[in-house]
């Protein structure tokens, strides 16, 4: 008899505690590899594809695309060993067992799956098998698998037609998936216009537009729920606070319960950067980034100032001080706002910071940051001023100790070499965290990156 093994959505890490399905790798039916990717969930973090410790036939699921489950809640369902005719586990050519002893595949599985992850072989080609008997599972009717399998002639998406229903959907990115979620729209019955039939973003906006509902947003999973009941008033409209919205608000609200934060800022003429890194680009290669020179002057000014890159273990009541910096920036995407995490940025060069940021801003818009990649952070940039403002006062991103704001780089009046003239001007703001520090540190910090703005040679010395 098969063994029928419950595999249970693990912990994802970093305080997790529940994860939105996005899209099932694997259907009813499926042959398994030990650490194969079953399923791809959405955290508030990030994209996370979850490995199965079980190898066998996979029974059951749990859940459809877009529910979302808490942490230790089942997921699927496998058969290892042999199925109820005796047979073993797989097409009876010998799936799902040790292709060298013949064995079954062990039952207490790889245990790789703690955060999330797996291991970086190679999932094992899908094989599709139908037992002559059903696999004896001992489960409710509640339980049994959420599709039928998909038919051996239905009409494949690849082909140019659409999906079959139970059968996978050709999308690759996470942004089409949560674009045609957020509106309703049900991508097996789109045809893609991608190579292979691949659904694309724009065949989802084109069949937004054709249904009249291209204007709708994220609010359409909030829901309207009317008012006191009164003359005269208005419905409400209420948006959960769940997903990486929820998340960023808890951990906001938790930097201004326990940080005690003060901001001091200062005005800087940056019209020697900017045209430090126009004679740099004009010299060829890989173009430079005025976040690349930023964050390149944030590491140096740590290395003077080292007290704020720390951050405080209020258990211990010590002042942690990293020797590494590891620097977040702040990122707008469509999902909200994330803070990817560059890390050893102090041993980067400008070029190697302008790649990095690149990759990681290219990730977050795609959805596919790990946990990893926005977690350990020693100091954060934040670069307001791509919203066309000229400053605001950050709010700390919990644990670190401080965060650099910068405001937008416009021409203003400004008294240089004592006339006054156009220059082209900024506004720097440093909210730190004042148990690590006092305000002469700060201070002390925020001047010496307003200096090397003014004059880049102030850097040069350093290096």
């Amino acid at each position: 008899m098969a063994q029928v093994l419950e595999f249970k959505l693990p912990d994802l890490g970093e305080g997790l505690t529940e994860a939105e399905i996005v899209r099932w790798l694997v259907e009813v039916g499926d042959v398994v590899a030990v650490d194969q990717p079953v399923v791809e969930v959405e955290t508030a973090k990030a994209m996370v594809e979850v490995p199965c410790p079980y190898g066998g036939v996979v029974t059951a699921r749990f859940g459809e695309e877009g529910t979302e489950l808490p942490v230790g809640a089942p997921l699927l369902t496998v058969a290892v060993g042999e199925t109820a005719d005796g047979r073993p586990a797989g097409d009876g050519s010998g799936a799902g067992t040790d292709g060298a002893s013949g064995r079954a595949p062990a039952a207490e599985g790889s245990g790789n799956v703690l955060v999330g992850y797996g291991t970086s072989e190679a999932p094992a080609r899908r094989r599709r098998v139908r037992p002559a008997a059903p696999v004896v599972n001992g489960r409710s009717r509640a339980q049994e698998p959420l599709r039928e399998k998909r038919p051996a002639d239905a009409p494949s998406a690849r082909t140019g037609r659409t999906a079959p229903a139970g059968g996978p959907v050709p999308v690759i990115s996470p942004l089409v998936r949560r674009l045609a979620r957020q509106n309703g729209l049900d991508l097996r019955k789109l045809t893609g216009s991608g190579p292979d039939g691949l659904i694309l973003r724009a065949d989802v906006e084109h069949a937004l537009r054709a249904a009249g509902t291209q204007d709708r947003t994220e609010t359409t999973t909030a829901t309207a729920v009317p008012a006191e009941a009164s003359a005269g008033t208005a419905p409400v409209t209420r948006v959960p606070l769940k997903g990486i919205r929820g998340a960023v608000a808890d951990k906001l609200s938790r930097s201004r319960t326990e940080i005690p934060d003060a901001t001091c800022w200062v005005d800087a003429d940056a019209t020697e950067l900017m045209r430090t890194r126009a004679a740099m680009n004009a010299a060829g290669g890989p173009k430079i980034s005025v976040l690349a020179l930023l964050a390149r002057i944030c590491t140096a000014a740590l290395a003077r100032f080292p007290e704020l890159n720390a951050s405080v273990d209020t258990e211990a009541r010590e002042i942690v001080r990293y020797a590494d910096v590891h620097l977040g920036f702040a990122a707008q995407t469509d999902r909200g706002l994330v803070v990817p995490v560059v890390r050893d940025a102090h041993t980067r060069n400008a070029q190697s910071l302008t790649a990095e940021f690149a990759r990681l801003t290219e990730a977050a818009r795609a959805g596919t940051l790990t946990p990893a990649q926005l977690t350990g952070g020693t100091f954060t940039l934040n670069n307001y001023g791509v919203f066309g403002v000229d400053g605001s006062t950050p709010i700390i991103n919990h644990p670190e100790a401080a965060m650099l704001g910068v405001g937008r780089i416009v021409p203003k009046p400004w008294v240089h070499e004592g006339e006054l003239a156009v220059r082209q001007v900024v506004q720097l703001s440093l909210t730190f965290d004042h148990r690590v520090c006092d305000g002469g540190t700060a201070g002390g910090f925020l001047r010496y990156v307003a200096d090397c703005v003014e004059q880049p040679a102030v850097l040069l010395r350093t290096l």
